[in-house]
C-alpha cells in the first residue's frame, strides 16, 4: 500500500519562486490490506509531519534571503564595508613592512585612506549628528561595536620602543586595553636598553593598561581583525588630526560636532596633503595651532590653581592673567576657524599669496651641468661679445656651460629658471645683471 503526504511550501517563498515552485510529496508504503489504510495513514502523527517540514523550511528560508536582499544590505561602509559578510577568506588590507630585518612581525597598512573613506566613517558610523559633548560617549561605542575584544596580537609603539603584545581585554570608555608580553619578548628599542624583567615591571606598574591608540594590530591575512585595524586607525586619526582638547569647552554645545569641527578639519587636512593650500598658509596654521594648544595649557593650569572662595591679592593677580589667556586663545581660535573654512581659506590665501611665484627652485640639475639663460628685448653683437668676455668666461673658464636661448619678459625667464641657474638680464642700453635663482 502507499499514501501521499504532500507538503507545500510557505506563501511567501512560493511567490518568490513562481518559476521553480515544487511540492513535496513522501510516499508512504506497506505490506497491509486496503482495509487497514486508516490505521496505516494515523501512524504518520501530526508531529511527524510537523518535524518534516520543519525540515525542509530553513532551506527555503535561506532562497528567501538572497531573494529578497536589497541593494542597501550590501551598501555598509564604516570604513569597512567589505569586512561585514559571514565569509571573510582573506584580508582586504595590505601590509605594512617592518623596515629593516627586526624581530618584530608587520603590522596592517591604514594610513592610506582616502578622504571619501574617512569622511564616510566618521559621518556614518562613529560620530553621526553628537554634539560636542557626546563625542567620547560615541567613540567608545563606536570601539566596543568594531573592535575585537580580545585575543589578537599588536605592537605597542612609543617613543622609545615596539613591542609585541596580546590584548587580552578591551576598555573603550578609557580607550585603553590591558595586555600580556609574548614571550619570549620580541622588541625594537630607540636609546634605551629594555629586558624581560624591566617590560614585566613597565606592565605590572601600568596594572598592564596601555592606550590602544598606541596599539598597531599584526598582520593576518584571516581578515578577521580587519576591522579591529581600521577601527584603532580611525580613531587614531581622529584623535590626531581632528579633535582638540578645547572643543568639550565650547560653551555652544547645540550644534553638530561633524559639521562644524571634523568636515572641515578633515578636507583642510587632506587640502595640504595634495598641495592645495599655499605653503605659507599651511606654516601660519601649523604656527597657530602649536600656540593655541600653549595658550590652553597655560589657561587650564593657571584656572587649576584658583581658589574660587580666596580673595587674596595673588588670586586676583591670577584672574587677571586667566582673562588675559582666555582673550588670547579666544582669538586663536577665531583665526583657526578662518584657515578651517574652505571659502575663507581660499579667499585669505589668495590675498596672501597673490603676486608671489608659486615655482620653488629645485636645486643643482642631476647631471650637475650649468645653464645661463639670456633675458632681452634685442642685444647687438657687441653686447653679446662684451658680455661673454667680461662676465661669462672669467666664471665659467674651467667648465662647460650651456646658453639658453634669448626671453623677453622677466617672468617668462623666472618660470623656466626652475634649478639653480645664472640669469643675465641684458639692458637696452648695453647694461646687463646677474642674477641667481
Amino acid at each position: 500500500m502507499s499514501e501521499e503526504l504532500v507538503c507545500s511550501k510557505p506563501e511567501e517563498v512560493r511567490n518568490a519562486e513562481t518559476e521553480n515552485s515544487v511540492e513535496i510529496v513522501i510516499t508512504l508504503t506497506s505490506e497491509d490490506p486496503p482495509n487497514n489504510q486508516d490505521h496505516n495513514v494515523n501512524q504518520l502523527t501530526e508531529r511527524e509531519a510537523e518535524t518534516v517540514c520543519n525540515e525542509i523550511r530553513p532551506n527555503h528560508s535561506l532562497v528567501s534571503i538572497e531573494l529578497f536582499q536589497t541593494e542597501e544590505d550590501d551598501d555598509d561602509d564604516s570604513g569597512t564595508h567589505y569586512l561585514n559578510s559571514d565569509e571573510r577568506p582573506c584580508t582586504h588590507l595590505q601590509r605594512a613592512e617592518r623596515p629593516g630585518n627586526g624581530k618584530l612581525p608587520d603590522t596592517f597598512q591604514t594610513d592610506h585612506l582616502l578622504y571619501y573613506e574617512r569622511f564616510k566613517a566618521y559621518q556614518d558610523y562613529m560620530l553621526g549628528d553628537c554634539k560636542t559633548s557626546e563625542v567620547e560617549a560615541f567613540t567608545a561605542e563606536y570601539l566596543e561595536k568594531i573592535a575585537e575584544p580580545c585575543d589578537w596580537q599588536a605592537i605597542w609603539h612609543t617613543d622609545v620602543f615596539d613591542v609585541l603584545v596580546e590584548v587580552v581585554d578591551v576598555d573603550c570608555k578609557e580607550l585603553k586595553a590591558k595586555v600580556e608580553m609574548v614571550l619570549p619578548m620580541e622588541c625594537e628599542t630607540r636609546g634605551c636598553d629594555l629586558t624581560e624583567e624591566s617590560m614585566k615591571a613597565l606592565l605590572e606598574a601600568t596594572l598592564h593598561k596601555v592606550p590602544i591608540l598606541e596599539l598597531s594590530v599584526v598582520y593576518d591575512e584571516s581578515g578577521d581583525f580587519d576591522q579591529t585595524a581600521l577601527a584603532l586607525e580611525h580613531l587614531r586619526f581622529f584623535y590626531k588630526h581632528i579633535w582638540r582638547k578645547w572643543d568639550e569647552e565650547d560653551e555652544d554645545d547645540d550644534f553638530d560636532y561633524f559639521v562644524r569641527c571634523v568636515e572641515p578639519r578633515l578636507r583642510l587636512y587632506y587640502d595640504i596633503l595634495e598641495d592645495r593650500v599655499p605653503a605659507g598658509l599651511v606654516a601660519e596654521y601649523h604656527s597657530t595651532l602649536a600656540l593655541c594648544f600653549e595658550k590652553f595649557q597655560e589657561f587650564s593650569s593657571l584656572r587649576s590653581g584658583l581658589d574660587s572662595d580666596s580673595e587674596s591679592e595673588q588670586d586676583n593677580i591670577s584672574m587677571v592673567e586667566g582673562l588675559r589667556l582666555y582673550e588670547q586663545l579666544e582669538a586663536l581660535k577665531r583665526k583657526l576657524r578662518i584657515i578651517e573654512n574652505p571659502l575663507l581659506r581660499y579667499v585669505l590665501g589668495y590675498k596672501v599669496n597673490s603676486g608671489q611665484q608659486s615655482c620653488r627652485a629645485k636645486g643643482p640639475r642631476p647631471a650637475g651641468d650649468r645653464v645661463v639663460h639670456l633675458v632681452s628685448a634685442s642685444a647687438t653683437v657687441h653686447q653679446l661679445q662684451s658680455l661673454i668676455a667680461d662676465k661669462l668666461m672669467p666664471h665659467y673658464s674651467g667648465e662647460e656651460f650651456e646658453v639658453s636661448p634669448f626671453h623677453s619678459p622677466d617672468i617668462m625667464c623666472i618660470c623656466v629658471c626652475v634649478y639653480t641657474v645664472v640669469v643675465r638680464i641684458i639692458g637696452t642700453l648695453g647694461k646687463y645683471d646677474q642674477r641667481r635663482l
